[in-house]
């Protein structure tokens, strides 16, 4: 078999009768952790998402818009769905892949199951699929995806939802070739959408959502496919790196599913971000005297540094992909929630005088552990010459450090309440998601 094939035919191995509790129980989580990020999305952008429903004739339809009373189309609630959940930056995400799960993938299957009434299981069994095939697929392909300006959550989290569509609708070799094929073909997404304060970032999360969904109804339709859509002479790899490490499209031989390895977030900012805020607030709860802070010197992998050194903060968007605003912010305040990017912080005269003094650096030394660790060393420098230095080898919610169950509710229940839903409800949309019919929660939302 070609590469295309021994992929498809390994992923399809995966049934959800085999699969251990513990990664059911995971993927639970996540789609928890999906909902709340969803919801406080939706509530940040709600006037622009209005617009686009409206735009897009999305208010007929059959399929649930997270944080709205309207409906949509599957492939209108995909893409919505996908832009609100990525929208605030606390989304799910993979290191060595470089790229957020949640967001196109539960949002395409969300769509697809409200539809066509899935089981519980068939979703659950989806959602693994799909962050299986997008983690794989951008392990495979990075860093070279990212040097070349590729988005990884646009590219591989296409596929990933096709394949996680076909396995929840239990598609047979040839609708899944034909679905894999459709998205890769459709995947998409450059980096560009990072720079300065644009809200398009998100767009790349919900065209994955929204394009992979209709690359699984081509597959569906069974539509043929060529033979190698994946390691054929202009496939996949070759268009998106240069040195494709192809054991982790042949190599299942791990008993842990790629789920198990993402993290999850606790700081609402770019994962680059983390490690230099973790150790910025390390320093802050070890008391210092921010008005004697001379200089911030903060030391990291190299892919860290270009597009999250800058020091101009254009607004919400920019800040939230800047170490230096980031870790200003995470000094003064103690904190880098949600609350702390926005307008009237991001506009404070003392937090932006702070972020002009901290300068983001390649350390030569951090570089190739990336990216099995990422690596921050963050230097206060005062002004009486003495200083305060932290390193973070893995900040908070990466599978090393994980965040506990505790913390994920808590987190869930702030978005939650934040975005406008009572706290019994919350409650219970809680409860539906980590042991009950995980599809009725629309019926809550």
């Amino acid at each position: 078999m070609n590469l295309t094939d021994q992929f498809i035919s390994a992923i399809r191995a995966i049934q959800y009768a085999k699969i251990p509790q513990r990664v059911i129980l995971h993927a639970r989580a996540c789609v928890l952790d999906y909902i709340g990020c969803a919801l406080a999305g939706a509530k940040t952008i709600a006037s622009k998402e209005q617009d686009l429903v409206h735009a897009l004739s999305a208010m007929q339809g059959e399929c649930s818009l997270m944080g709205h009373r309207a409906k949509a189309s599957m492939q209108n609630a995909a893409l919505i769905n996908g832009i609100s959940a990525h929208m605030i930056e606390l989304d799910d995400g993979h290191r060595v892949g470089m790229l957020h799960l949640g967001a196109p993938v539960i949002s395409g299957l969300f769509a697809v199951a409200e539809r066509e009434k899935l089981s519980t299981e068939d979703f659950l069994l989806g959602v693994i699929v799909g962050y299986e095939v997008a983690i794989r697929l951008a392990c495979a392909v990075q860093p070279g995806c990212k040097l070349r300006g590729y988005h990884a959550t646009g590219t591989c989290g296409t596929v990933g939802v096709a394949m996680g569509i076909a396995a929840a609708l239990h598609y047979d070799f040839e609708q899944s070739k034909s679905a894999f094929s459709a998205a890769v073909t459709s995947a998409a997404g450059v980096l560009e959408m990072i720079e300065g304060d644009t809200e398009l970032k998100p767009y790349n999360a919900g065209r994955a959502a929204m394009d992979g969904l209709t690359a699984a109804m081509i597959g569906r339709a069974r539509f043929k496919a060529p033979d190698d859509a994946l390691g054929g002479k202009r496939g996949f790899l070759r268009i998106m790196t240069d040195e494709a490490k192809l054991q982790y499209l042949t190599d299942f031989t791990d008993s842990q599913y790629m789920i198990e390895q993402i993290y999850q977030k606790p700081y609402a900012a770019c994962r680059h971000c983390h490690a230099p805020i973790e150790a910025a607030l390390i320093i802050s709860n070890e008391g210092i005297d921010i008005s004697q802070i001379e200089r911030v010197h903060v030391r990291t992998y190299k892919l860290a540094v270009a597009g999250h050194e800058h020091t101009k903060i254009a607004g919400t968007n920019s800040a939230k992909m800047s170490i230096p605003y980031s870790v200003a912010v995470a000094l003064i305040r103690g904190s880098a929630g949600m609350a702390d990017y926005a307008d009237k912080f991001i506009s404070n005269v003392q937090i932006l005088e702070l972020t002009k003094k901290v300068h983001v650096e390649e350390d030569a030394e951090l570089t190739p552990l990336c990216p099995q660790k990422r690596v921050a060393i963050v230097e206060a420098v005062l002004q009486d010459g003495s200083h305060k230095q932290v390193r973070v080898d893995y900040p908070k919610g990466e599978p090393e450090n994980p965040i506990t169950p505790a913390e994920l509710m808590a987190k869930f229940m702030d978005l939650a309440t934040w975005s406008g839903v009572e706290i019994d409800t919350a409650e219970r949309i809680a409860d539906t998601i980590l042991y009950g019919d995980v599809l009725s929660v629309f019926e809550k939302l």
